[in-house]
């Protein structure tokens, strides 16, 4: 991972947590609908652990929430 993205995949992480959290679902639930473990989706959610995410993964993550993908990208 690039340092100059930390501040992206930070805030990537949050808005997975947002939406998440929107639908109802846990980060157990949400692992499990895209076929990752817990671990991985607490690190991606988590502000003060770096963890990438693939394009697909993003994808998933994004249909799973039934949100569109950029949402997941788009600066508030």
């Amino acid at each position: 991972m690039k340092q100059k993205y930390l501040e992206q995949y930070r805030r990537l992480g949050l808005k997975i947590g947002y939406y998440r959290k929107l639908k109802g679902l846990t980060q157990e639930q949400l692992a499990e609908a895209i076929d990752k473990n817990l671990a991985f989706i607490g690190a991606v959610e988590a502000p003060n652990v770096n963890r990438t995410v693939s394009l697909d993964t993003l994808f998933d993550i994004a249909e799973v929430l039934e949100i569109p993908p950029y949402k997941l990208l788009q600066d508030d």
